[in-house]
């Protein structure tokens, strides 16, 4: 995109408006800006290409940002919105005059009607090179005009948590557009998990975009998005529609989704509650046989070879009391070096420990994936009694053959 042709044509820069949708009412709640350019024949032609042009100069990308703010909000106000509008800001460009024209341009609309706790400030910083402790200041100041802050451009490619934490957003924006099917990049999911639980920990708002298809939604919905956007739900246009324009289809989709999860919870239980009967009757058999811990589990592991690879027992401190009773090549070996280790460090061991002791009920675990095989397992783990406690890790194979249970 030749950079004379847009700024010679400024008059015919227009913003468009993609609406973004909530997970709790089902409606509009307000809309991200995105740049426009009228060309001779009507076609809208997205300026993306110009505002992340290595090669267009500084002023230029600031010039049209402005324009395309402005008439944005001038819209915005006469309309009478009542939602949120999001402003995509680069951080570099922000930071050139360390964010004063960009609050000016605030305050300046706000003696026209606008809301500040209206704007979101939508940021991609993942190119800053700047000074990122002033950056931070600039946001937080923001924020005590009630400018709300989106981190834009959350990949799976993110490695730094901590420093997006410290942006205190109110909003985390994530792509799903590498999310295409259930047989996504695993490791992506697992990012995108971590996210979702950094999210809630500091206070901020999850908002999904880029969703095409029906699966991104429900994997939204599943993982805590509280905010919805991309083509499968609305595209951009250059007005403001009525807000609850697919008010009836997403919640006709929430309870396909309500329907599936619970289906899939109910599948999860009633396959621990089966299992836990099976290992009780077996273990008062092979009791009357033996009263040798690692004898015991090498009689359910024959018992349960269709189910699992792995058997073992700890105490409620997490030290393991047995061998490992593992299955190699399709046979069972015991393998004693693994006694006296240590397991407490393991997420969620000890609350399972004592969820165990207090309802004397078996648990089975989220899907992981195993340190040593890297498949996705799941673990049933089981209060043996006498202060010890049986963990069997579920093979992969046996999970894809059960379909409800590896999810």
């Amino acid at each position: 995109m030749d950079p004379l042709d847009v700024i010679s044509n400024i008059d015919k820069v227009i913003p468009y408006y993609q609406p973004i949708f909530s997970a709790d009412e089902h409606k509009i709640i307000g809309y991200e800006v995105l740049g426009r350019i009228l060309k001779d024949n009507g076609e809208a032609v997205s300026l993306g290409p110009f505002f992340k042009g290595n090669d267009i100069p500084d002023e230029y990308k600031i010039e049209v940002d402005q324009k395309v703010t402005a008439e944005a909000i001038r819209q915005f106000i006469k309309s009478d919105q009542q939602g949120l509008i999001f402003i995509n800001k680069d951080a570099r460009l922000l930071m050139l005059d360390h964010g004063e024209s960009f609050l000016e341009q605030m305050l300046s609309f706000k003696t026209q009607g606008l809301q500040l706790n209206r704007i979101v400030l939508e940021l991609s910083e993942k190119t800053f090179q700047g000074d990122f402790e002033q950056l931070v200041h600039v946001l937080l100041y923001y924020k005590t005009y009630g400018i709300k802050v989106a981190i834009d451009n959350v990949k799976g490619n993110i490695g730094e948590l901590d420093r997006l934490s410290l942006f205190s957003p109110d909003i985390i924006k994530v792509d799903l557009s590498q999310l295409r099917n259930d047989a996504g990049n695993k490791m992506y999911k697992d990012i995108l998990f971590s996210l979702s639980v950094l999210a809630r920990k500091i206070g901020a708002s999850l908002l999904f975009e880029h969703i095409e298809i029906n699966y991104q939604l429900q994997f939204a919905w599943l993982n805590g998005g509280r905010y919805y956007q991309g083509y499968y739900l609305r595209h951009p246009s250059n007005e403001f529609v009525q807000s609850n324009i697919l008010k009836d289809k997403l919640k006709e989709r929430c309870q396909n989704f309500i329907r599936y999860e619970k289906k899939h919870l109910e599948a999860g239980y009633q396959f621990a509650e089966d299992l836990h009967k099976e290992i009780n009757r077996i273990l008062t058999l092979l009791k009357k046989q033996t009263q040798d811990y690692d004898q015991l589990l090498t009689g359910l592991a024959d018992a349960f070879t269709d189910k699992c690879f792995r058997l073992y027992m700890c105490d409620e401190n997490g030290f393991q009391v047995t061998s490992n009773i593992l299955k190699v090549h399709g046979k069972w070996e015991i393998h004693e070096r693994f006694k006296g280790k240590n397991w407490s460090w393991r997420p969620y061991f000890l609350e399972n420990i004592i969820r165990m002791r207090i309802n004397k009920k078996g648990l089975l675990s989220d899907i992981y994936s195993d340190i040593d095989s890297g498949e996705p397992i799941r673990t049933y783990s089981y209060p043996y009694g006498d202060g010890m406690y049986l963990f069997i890790d579920l093979s992969y194979e046996f999970l894809f053959e059960e379909e409800s249970l590896l999810y």
